[in-house]
């Protein structure tokens, strides 16, 4: 598997680009259509390695992580295919993209996977990564008396649908005994969490980096300490790609690659934490060298968990915290949204930049 990166780099004729959700799915949503190409792959078929010249992947993007990434690990130029990056806001924006054929692969939450499935959308996972878990907390806005998760009834909790964000907040519900009905969800964008939360429209919300910290710089917020908030949050996030792309020889072989690839800048983030910090926090993010530090703090080392069945019922226990609130619409199947097909480039790769695959404890 090792041979992806070198096989076509020589040819490579790469064009970068950072579009909007307006850029990506506007422009071509309207001429979207089955692409699944005459020679498709069949689901169970092995997956090609050869990647032909002018194969090219759309890579949604977030706050520009993966391309950050890429670019400061050297993955970037190394790519044997032609790419373009477009910037999203969350996982039912990106879903929308790959409706419209506007995206080939995405990395996410785990909870949009799900939205995907509930959606009829085929767009199974091909990778993983994890973070601390803790990471992602239940901000409290200025001035509210909540420090336990019991605090929380009665109160307005920021919510979005089809996000990470919504299922930690459900798992915070069933830890504390209480129910949807006890609470007031009020159901927002996710970019709109932290002007929500800052501004007291909302009593609580879940919020990563970097706009926990940026939200803790703000006088009388605080968060809901993690004795009381831990296993909220899985820390998981997924690559997905849209099954027409893994139908088509030449992209199913670019996802490989690019899971090499992503593997290896994420590795390569783990080993050089002080580089990493500066060209992403602080120069592309616009974060103080200090905050950018508690942001790498706090993610910790990323881990790739293996693409197997014990990953598959870890996202059906994800399935199970929002089908328990009454909040899944249709029954769905973790299983129906994963290819472990890809499982071997990733275990090979993780093998190969002495990755590691679980968390440790200590």
């Amino acid at each position: 598997m090792r041979t992806f990166l070198a096989s076509r780099r020589s040819t490579r004729k790469a064009a970068v680009a950072v579009a909007s959700l307006f850029l990506a799915v506007g422009a071509l949503s309207g001429c979207a259509t089955d692409d699944t190409p005459d020679n498709a792959l069949a689901s169970d078929a092995p997956l090609p390695t050869e990647i032909p010249a002018g194969t090219k992947l759309v890579i949604a993007d977030q706050s520009e992580f993966q391309q950050s990434v890429l670019k400061a690990s050297g993955e970037l130029d190394k790519l044997p295919f032609e790419y373009e990056f477009a910037n999203f806001v969350g996982g039912p924006a990106i879903l929308e993209a790959f409706r419209a054929g506007a995206a080939d692969v995405a990395r996410v939450g785990d909870t949009p996977p799900i939205q995907a499935l509930i959606a009829g959308q085929d767009v199974p996972i091909i990778h993983s990564t994890q973070s601390n878990p803790d990471n992602t907390r239940l901000a409290v806005a200025a001035d509210r008396d909540i420090t336990t998760l019991a605090d929380l009834k009665g109160k307005k909790i920021a919510y979005a649908e089809g996000t990470a964000q919504q299922a930690i907040v459900l798992r915070a519900l069933a830890k504390a005994g209480l129910s949807t009905e006890d609470v007031e969800l009020t159901r927002l964008q996710l970019s709109e969490f932290p002007d929500a939360i800052r501004t007291g429209q909302v009593d609580v919300a879940p919020l990563n980096e970097p706009n926990l910290t940026r939200f803790l710089n703000n006088p009388g917020t605080t968060v809901i300490d993690t004795s009381e908030s831990g296993g909220t949050s899985t820390g998981l996030s997924y690559l997905y790609a849209r099954s027409e792309a893994i139908q088509d020889p030449a992209k199913a072989a670019a996802l490989q690659a690019y899971i090499t690839a992503f593997t290896r800048a994420v590795q390569w983030s783990n080993d050089n934490p002080e580089q990493w910090l500066q060209s992403y926090y602080v120069e592309n993010q616009g974060l103080t060298p200090e905050d950018g530090q508690r942001i790498v703090d706090s993610l910790g080392p990323y881990v790739f968990p293996t693409l197997d069945d014990a990953l598959v019922q870890r996202q059906q226990d994800t399935i199970d915290v929002i089908d328990d609130a009454g909040e899944l619409p249709k029954s769905v199947e973790a299983s129906d949204g994963f290819d472990l097909r890809f499982a071997d480039v990733g275990t090979t790769t993780v093998e190969e930049v002495g990755g590691a695959t679980t968390r440790s404890e200590g």
